[in-house]
């Protein structure tokens, strides 16, 4: 993370909090970073010396006319200043004080089947108020291989109670 793309992301976080809107620009920020990642090609060419700023102003305004203006123009600017590889650690900056302000955390549940709103919800609620916060973002990744159980993750923490981790550490046991 820079400090460039850590400025870029308190002016963007404090605009759409002005305008109250800055629920709606965490998510086009969210889809950016994701179409971003789907499509390589797209990125490089946005972030190509080779691409006119004609164009890139263009490619910009065609490619997420559905995002907020405010992203938009903050994506014009980078593109302006030469700075659309810092998008990544943007969108990560963003995150991180919109999350802080509303005392939300991301997380990682990895389980063998997906899990049910109300599983989510429990899940949340428990864990938040151990790690001092006021819930968590739930991104639920399907893992066959833990047998059963969960293994969540929250930040560098990890929570694991799948089955194969304990037969893990019974073998470690067993054999130590």
């Amino acid at each position: 993370m820079s400090q460039a793309s850590e400025r870029y992301a308190l002016a963007l976080f404090e605009v759409a909090q002005q305008h109250e809107v800055s629920v709606e620009v965490e998510e086009d920020l969210r889809e950016i970073k994701k179409v971003f990642d789907m499509t390589p090609e797209l990125y490089n060419l946005i972030v190509s010396p080779k691409l006119s700023a004609e164009k890139r102003s263009n490619l910009i305004n065609e490619v997420f006319k559905q995002a907020n203006p405010y992203v938009v123009n903050t994506l014009q600017l980078l593109a302006e200043r030469r700075r659309l590889d810092e998008i990544s650690d943007l969108v990560a900056d963003y995150i991180r004080l919109y999350n802080e302000a509303q005392g939300i955390e991301d997380a990682k549940i990895y389980s063998t089947r997906p899990l049910t709103d109300e599983e989510r919800a429990s899940i949340s609620s428990v864990f938040a108020k151990k790690i001092g916060k006021q819930s968590l973002r739930i991104e639920n990744v399907i893992d066959p291989s833990l047998l059963g159980g969960l293994r969540l993750q929250i930040g560098n923490r990890i929570y694991d109670s799948s089955i194969s981790s304990k037969l893990e550490r019974l073998q470690r046991q067993l054999i130590g």
